[in-house]
């Protein structure tokens, strides 16, 4: 036996509570209309119901501690809370702020206070409104379009008679140690061949009076655990070999061949891919491309590495903070990026940025606890016992990177932050290249050093006393000069300046230079004399760049932010830059001399700003920079102002000059004053002397500068061309999250930590840092969790049996179905972590049961009433095969499929019609398998979606099953399918000059089918082929038309009627109900 954690805060519900005095009910006898109706209660005549025999087929899945009930006993989680849930919740359950006349019916204090008496139903108030017949009484009112049934309010009269007693939620609870049952237990049941899983399934259908069914034959068994596995049908190869192999083991070796082939990881990564919201463009309107199939891969390669399933969720939701994360493990954060994302013009990037971190919270929620989180964003859950905080408090874990709000419309960068992916070879080339640098670096502080001595020598023989005595060509001249005398065009005004004229704007209206398309490896400097009006909370002075709004702000730029001067360089904003911050505000009111410097090290060291001629203390505010600056339009410098942006209103500007070299400190002086005059005595002149010449004049220091500026060039190259893909990285410091009123963005309330809901399993934190993501997901992970394993093995019991054992994967909540066996449940999920949360094993284990190899043919005429959903799998469910799957099928069947793995998506025939102006693939890619396709978000593929693939607008855990006239149309119809029809039927031709059309045509079958054909099979192929072949022979146009659909070429060595008859023969078997079906 499990030993079994102790939870004890789990029981939210108490099971035994010291009676409390009866309130006055008067309030409870009010009107609709307020009024009070205390002289009689018009209740309803409830006797027939006491008498009316309830015939409810009740599935017997109670939970262990409900093991000693009797059989009749009512229980709380599986008759009682699906009621109150549907019917009473809404109002009287855990949302405290909207919760009616006070009364909790949700907990059973808050029940048992005034509104049930144990025992006796007669006075107890919650029974007498349901059976009420005034509609004023009446329980849930007649105009909530909700109504409870007589046949249930006679179970909750039979549980109050009972004690009305409560249980906690059964998914809150952590699964409890289950005992597999006896082979006594199961009588009839019980089988030699049985697994632990038989057991438990084999006694439910024991107490229903239900028979399990057969064997199924062993063809479609094999068809149905390769689709299962690997997502394709079986070869004839692969079918005749297990049809030839009687020995006990044969099915355990097909397993694990099966699990062994690389298209294992492929099938169950379509899965993950909905939960996950995983799609090749961006959504909303725009819906731009971006790169992240190689989180696709990832997920690909973890699942053909049997990654143990706490391992793959630790990685996706916290593999950056993994000690020593590898690029793989940071990789997989991914995972959290994969939400929509918004660029359109108006959008508020905070917003976005708050929706972003809401989807990422809901998506775990979702995808890895089976809870809906999304339903307590505005206020309280109405169902389950997660608050508005709550939600808040797990946004919490995912709102602290450095991330815009808003994707770049005017370039191609990645949205901050995000991880490099360099190939092995260019990896050592980074670290050669940075190597290179370090050297450099050395050199030119070792040459600076030496040549100091020289400089300090050679004034000592001069008599400078002023710049304006130095040589000419011994200043930096600007590439650019703007010195505002000229009259500006209306209705920026000129002034009196600092020097002369200048000029006043108004924000609005900017002023071009022609120069200023500087990369981020390249020394410049930019000065002007300006005068601010105001202490301005932002205002651009002049920047590189084409609009604010656009996230990426690429370029470089000067701002007054809150009245300081912010100097960036930026590739995509805020993670993605360099920028500083001065520490004092600038003086208003007066003309200011600012130089902003870069030495083109992409490091926020490199950049400097002087304020009348002295350098002053800033503050980094971003030290990022790994990519090009350059791009994205606006090639030019512009002063005053920036589209989207706010402008230098009545801001005015003089003496614009700008360098294409780092200036010294002795020309910025220069520049800042009328002229200055130094002592060649005064050390701090002479070092000012000395440092200007370094950096001007010295050959030899140039000569090191010219090294290292070209090994800095070399590795700004190789960074830029790198692909680099969104992830997860925190903040240096904790980014504030606020409960949002009514979730809005901005009607912020009090700061929440990261935190997890009270009914569950505490956090493990030893107190000394703040909660992260890496603490969330070994939460999720213990093994005390109620919720990750269950979740977990639910999603592949729905793999390998169409629905899982509870029926809604995305809500294990009060409104979500109870599972059907939960002591199986229990039994799974507790399985799957004592032996290492190992995917693969649990695959094997479930289908290696009765149960999986059942045949589908049900047999029992009373399983119509008794179980006609087949919740108890007395017989295997039969359901239409994923898009994916009969896609796949088609390509596989016509010898199309291409296996190649990974890489960027594919882009099929209908992206052509779909997609403008995207064009379609030509070649492989035609044929690559679905998992592949393009994902367009706005517009998913339209014959993946016909057949009822996931939009993945959003987290999915199960796929709607539909059936439209449009599905049979893509299958018949779709070029895709008639291109691989044809491509089955040139080989099957080819084969006919041996053999005769029967046997074909049988061969034709099994590919499609994986069964032999009957006889009778046979002879409707024969006489559709007969058919086919004479209209063909008849009408030759329609035959070259008909073979000319799809790119591949038709074989001009056969026979084009016979080709086209049997096209139309393999197409008619892929839209076969043994084809389409998973039985």
């Amino acid at each position: 036996m499990r030993s079994v954690p102790s939870y004890s805060h789990l029981q939210t519900f108490p099971t035994q509570k010291p009676r409390h005095a009866m309130r006055d009910l008067s309030t409870l006898f009010l009107t609709r209309d307020g009024k009070r109706n205390l002289n009689q209660r018009k209740l309803g005549s409830w006797n027939w119901i006491v008498s009316v025999i309830c015939v409810v087929a009740l599935v017997p899945f109670a939970n262990a501690d409900d093991a000693s009930e009797p059989e009749d006993a009512i229980q709380f989680n599986r008759d009682i809370r699906p009621i109150l849930s549907e019917n009473c919740f809404h109002c009287h359950g855990p949302d405290d702020e909207n919760r009616e006349a006070g009364l909790h019916l949700d907990t059973e204090e808050g029940a048992k206070d005034w509104a049930i008496i144990e025992g006796d139903w007669e006075a107890s108030e919650v029974w007498l409104r349901m059976v009420s017949d005034d509609p004023d009484m009446l329980m849930p009112p007649p105009d909530s379009e909700r109504k409870v049934t007589p046949e249930q309010t006679e179970l909750v009269r039979r549980w109050i008679e009972q004690g009305a007693h409560y249980q906690s939620h059964w998914s809150f609870i952590s699964p409890a140690d289950v005992d597999v049952p006896d082979e006594d237990a199961l009588g009839e049941q019980s089988s030699a061949g049985a697994n632990e899983i038989d057991r438990f399934l084999n006694l439910a259908l024991t107490k229903a009076g239900l028979q399990p069914e057969g064997e199924a034959d062993r063809e479609t068994w094999l068809r149905r655990v390769t689709f299962d596995l690997i997502g394709i049908p079986p070869t004839l190869s692969e079918m005749d070999a297990f049809l030839a192999d009687d020995s006990p083991m044969a099915k355990v070796r097909v397993i694990d061949r099966l699990l062994a082939r690389p298209e294992y990881g492929e099938r169950m990564a379509t899965d993950w891919l909905d939960a996950a919201r995983y799609s090749d463009t961006y959504g909303y309107q725009v819906d731009r491309d971006r790169f992240v199939w190689p989180w696709r891969d990832w997920v690909t390669n973890a699942f053909n590495d049997n990654m143990p399933y706490d391992e793959f969720v630790t990685q996706q939701l916290a593999g950056d903070l993994l000690p020593g994360a590898t690029r793989e493990q940071i990789l997989a954060t991914t995972f959290n990026r994969l939400h929509p994302q918004k660029v359109e013009g108006g959008s508020v990037p905070e917003e976005f940025r708050i929706e972003y971190v809401a989807d990422r919270a809901q998506t775990v929620a979702t995808a890895m606890m089976g809870l809906t989180y999304e339903c307590c964003r505005c206020h309280n859950h109405k169902y389950d016992p997660i608050s508005q905080e709550n939600y808040f408090q797990l946004n919490a874990f995912f709102d602290n990177i450095d991330e815009a709000g808003l994707y770049s419309y005017f370039t191609p960068s990645v949205p901050t932050p995000t991880l490099p992916l360099p190939t092995e070879e260019e990896e050592r080339r980074l670290k050669q290249l940075q190597s290179d640098i370090a050297v450099a670096e050395q050199r030119l502080r070792t040459t600076i050093q030496e040549r100091r001595d020289h400089w300090s020598e050679q004034l000592n023989q001069t008599n400078l006393t002023s710049i304006d005595s130095l040589p000419e060509h011994r200043l930096a001249k600007p590439v650019a000069s703007l010195d505002f005398e000229d009259e500006p065009k209306s209705p920026n005004q000129s002034v009196e300046g600092k020097v002369g004229k200048a000029w006043q704007l108004t924000g609005d209206d900017a002023v071009a230079t022609e120069v200023g398309n500087f990369d981020r490896s390249q020394p410049f400097s930019v000065s002007l004399w300006m005068k601010t009006p105001d202490l301005k909370e932002r205002a651009v002075v002049w920047h590189r760049s084409r609009a604010w709004t656009d996230a990426a702000s690429r370029g470089y730029e000067l701002l007054i932010l809150d009245g300081k001067l912010q100097w960036s360089q930026i590739h995509f904003w805020p993670g993605n830059a360099i920028s500083v911050v001065t520490n004092e505000a600038i003086p208003v009111g007066e003309w200011v001399h600012v130089t902003a410097t870069t030495e083109g090290s992409s490091s926020a060291s490199g950049l400097k700003i002087h304020v009348n001629g002295k350098a002053v203390e800033t503050s980094v505010v971003r030290d990022t920079l790994t990519k090009q600056i350059q791009g994205g339009g606006g090639d030019n410098i512009t002063i005053g102002e920036r589209m989207r942006d706010r402008g230098f209103k009545k801001g005015a500007v003089d003496q614009f000059r700008v360098f294409d070299v780092r200036l010294s400190d002795l020309e910025i002086q220069q520049l800042a004053r009328d002229k200055y005059e130094f002592d060649t005595e005064s050390d701090w002149d002479r070092d000012q002397l000395i440092d200007h010449a370094l950096e001007r004049w010295d050959e030899e220091v140039a000569s090191a500068r010219a090294k290292l500026r070209e090994a800095r060039v070399a590795k700004c190259k190789l960074e830029d061309s790198l692909d680099e893909i969104m992830v997860m990285r925190e903040l240096p410091e904790q980014r504030p999250t606020h409960l949002l009123a009514r979730g809005v963005y901005d009607s912020p309330q009090q700061v929440v930590q990261p935190g997890t809901p009270d009914f569950l399993p505490p956090m493990n934190s030893d107190g000394s840092s703040r909660p992260n993501r890496l603490t969330l997901a070994k939460w999720l992970c213990d093994r005390g969790h109620p919720l990750t394993s269950r979740v977990a093995v639910n999603r592949l019991w729905q793999i390998c049996f169409g629905q899982g054992l509870v029926r809604t994967p995305e809500d294990f909540g009060s409104q979500g179905m109870p599972p059907t066996h939960p002591e199986l449940l229990d039994w799974l999920a507790l399985d799957l972590t004592d032996n290492g949360w190992d995917l693969k094993r649990m695959m094997k284990q479930i289908m290696l049961s009765d149960a999986y190899g059942r045949s589908s043919v049900s047999t029992q005429d009373k399983l119509a009433l008794v179980d006609p959903s087949n919740r108890l799998l007395s017989h295997f469910p039969t359901y239409r095969l994923p898009a994916e799957m009969l896609r796949d099928q088609a390509l596989a069947a016509g010898g199309r499929l291409v296996r190649t793995m990974g890489g960027p998506p594919a882009k099929p025939y209908e992206v052509e019609v779909s997609f403008k102006p995207t064009d379609r693939d030509k070649g492989e890619g035609l044929y690559r398998r679905s998992l592949y396709t393009y994902w367009k978000r706005t517009s998913p593929a339209p014959v993946m979606t016909t057949l009822d693939a996931a939009k993945r607008d959003v987290c999915r855990v199960q796929r709607e099953r539909t059936a439209s006239p449009l599905q049979a149309f893509v299958m018949l119809n779709g070029p895709q399918t008639i291109e691989a029809s044809r491509g089955l039927a040139e080989r099957l031709v080819r084969e006919a000059s041996s053999q005769d059309v029967k046997t074909v045509l049988r061969d034709a079958f099994r590919v499609t089918t994986s069964r032999r054909p009957t006889q009778d099979h046979l002879s409707v192929l024969v006489d559709l082929y007969d058919e086919q072949l004479n209209y063909f022979q008849t009408h030759e146009s329609a035959t070259s038309e008909f073979l000319s659909i799809g790119d591949a070429e038709p074989d001009a060595s056969l026979d084009a009627n016979r080709v086209a008859a049997m096209t139309v023969v393999v197409g008619t078997l892929l839209n076969f109900d043994l084809c389409l079906v998973k039985r």
